[in-house]
């Protein structure tokens, strides 16, 4: 079908494009910017006035639920999220139910998310077998099956020979392993970052050692064996100096946090608040700056929504008995133009963190942009409207987030995949 956009701002993040122009969609991919093709004729015009163009999104970490856990979420009602939310690539860890160790598995998902409308998932592969951290899986058959890298989600590997045996076979195959630093020891029965704020409340805490002292380790397994290492989650000032120290060596490492970890810090856990109860934890005010700051230098690859729905009983509970995690694929855009905003960053960069950074992280050039010959993965919406977040305006299943009655600006007009629309406002049918 052929889609014109029409006058909207285009911002592609990769080229620094920024101009009040056309987009014209030809066969899934883009054929125009600004002038149009020879010979093209629109079969539907999308009015883009008062909106922005640019390229769909890329969240490196969003969680499905299937298969296992479909009492709190399923496939349809996240990737509705998804498209809503501006969202048209997608990382999906492997700490489903089983997890994503064996082929067969991985098939199923992909096979399930491979709809029109829907947004391509792109499965992570588990490292170990059950996620146990002792025996390493077919690393290459997953490969094949179409996971994209390998990880242990939430699950801690303690045993460092496992580990680096699972870096060693990455590295052979080329294979890049995505891991969280924090150890498992340090952080063990910790609710909330070891500080003022959780001894005041009583609550046992989780150093910034835990993330310190792992990341250490990482780093120097990947200096060992060379392995494509992307450390996820990242919490704490102290852990982006090792980053920086270690990228000055020239190793191949690339990172990225949470939106929730922007925005939030220890202190907003206020009277023991479980929808702040996340993993890794808010850390201090001071980390938050850090981060915030490393994130608009560029040293933090990509912003990740981190999304994790859940069921009201996981949430409804004290704070250290509540499951940690927030729902956040629809949050991802709003809350990325708040940080800019309040951080005085330009929107093409800012949107950066979010397009065509973590596509770099992929490897995956043709996302992320916007530019002729690209797939046609575009978010269109509007970047000054403001509203109330409410339970009902989210289509995850899973309301858990610390922002409920927050308000919040820019709200998607529409989202297309590969060329097709698959979001449309409800105001606008």
């Amino acid at each position: 079908m052929k889609i014109e956009i029409k006058g909207g701002r285009v911002l592609d993040p990769a080229t620094g494009l920024d101009s009040l122009s056309s987009v014209f969609i030809a066969d899934g991919r883009i054929v125009g910017v600004g002038q149009t093709p020879a010979g093209f004729r629109a079969e539907a015009v999308l009015d883009a006035t008062g909106c922005l163009v640019c390229p769909g999104l890329i969240d490196l970490s969003a969680r499905l639920r299937e298969p296992g856990f479909e009492y709190k979420a399923t496939l349809e009602s996240e990737l509705a999220a998804a498209v809503a939310g501006g969202v048209t690539t997608l990382v999906c860890p492997p700490d489903t139910d089983p997890p994503l160790d064996e082929p067969g598995l991985v098939e199923t998902l992909t096979r399930r998310a491979r709809q029109p409308g829907y947004p391509h998932v792109l499965p992570l592969g588990a490292l170990t077998v059950g996620l146990r951290g002792e025996r390493l899986t077919e690393m290459a058959e997953l490969y094949e099956a179409g996971c994209i890298a390998f990880g242990q989600a939430n699950a801690s590997l303690p045993d460092t020979q496992v580990l680096m045996n699972a870096m060693n076979y990455a590295a052979s195959f080329g294979f890049a392993v995505w891991l969280q630093p924090q150890d498992a020891y340090l952080a063990r029965a910790g609710v909330a970052h070891d500080g003022v704020i959780a001894a005041r409340l009583g609550l046992p805490g989780i150093p910034v050692a835990a993330e310190t002292v792992a990341l250490a380790t990482l780093l120097e397994l990947a200096r060992m064996t060379g392995v494509r290492l992307h450390l996820r989650r990242i919490s704490s000032r102290a852990a982006l100096e090792m980053i920086r120290a270690a990228r000055r060596e020239g190793l191949p490492i690339t990172c990225d946090m949470t939106i929730h970890h922007v925005h939030l810090c220890d202190e907003d856990i206020g009277f023991f608040d479980p929808l702040c109860r996340l993993d890794p934890p808010l850390r201090s005010a001071e980390d938050r700056a850090a981060l915030s700051a490393a994130l608009a230098q560029g040293e933090i690859d990509a912003l990740i929504s981190d999304h994790t729905p859940l069921d009201d009983d996981a949430k409804q509970l004290p704070f250290e008995e509540a499951e940690p995690g927030a729902s956040g694929l629809e949050l991802l855009l709003p809350l990325t133009l708040a940080w800019a905003q309040k951080a005085g960053l330009p929107l093409v960069a800012a949107l950066a963190r979010i397009t065509c950074d973590p596509a770099r992280v992929l490897g995956r050039a043709e996302r992320g942009r916007i530019a002729i010959g690209c797939a046609a993965d575009i978010v269109v919406f509007d970047p000054d409207a403001r509203y109330t977040l409410t339970r009902e305006r989210l289509k995850s299943q899973g309301k858990n987030t610390p922002f409920l009655g927050r308000e919040l600006i820019g709200e998607v007009r529409y989202t297309l995949i590969d060329g097709q629309l698959a979001y449309c406002a409800e105001r606008l049918l």
